[in-house]
């Protein structure tokens, strides 16, 4: 039995098939679905879990040489929320794109984690160091 760290299987699962270089989505709950694409819905309520919490906690078990979200969650989101976002992926290359190109990348991810997340454009697509 996993004691700590990340307990849900599906999601310890996913991260144990993600290699150098694949690419994982941590989205917000009005992501689209994407056929061919798993996706684990830990979704709850609005806002239960954040996207932030997912990254927190994938961050642990998760090498993220780089990171990309939309350039439309800089514009819809207050300063707070874009640093505790920046805070999360720190140490990882960010980069921000248009939301129909970062929406492009999502055929070729391993897998997408879908949260209960409210925030607007709270997508991140994680690519492995």
């Amino acid at each position: 039995m996993v004691a700590n760290g990340i307990l849900n299987p599906h999601v310890l699962s996913l991260l144990a098939r993600v290699r150098h270089t694949n690419s994982l989505v941590v989205a917000d709950r009005g992501f689209p679905f994407w056929p061919g694409v798993e996706t684990i819905d830990l979704s709850l309520v609005d806002g239960v879990p954040t996207v932030w919490q997912v990254l927190a906690a994938v961050r642990r078990n998760f090498a993220v040489a780089e990171a990309w979200m939309a350039e439309e969650f800089i514009r819809a989101n207050p300063p707070s929320v874009r640093r505790s976002f920046a805070t999360a992926l720190k140490g990882a290359k960010l980069g921000h794109e248009p939301h129909v190109a970062f929406k492009r990348r999502v055929s070729g991810v391993i897998g997408l984690i879908r949260t209960g997340d409210t925030v607007q454009y709270a997508n991140v697509i994680l690519v492995s160091g």
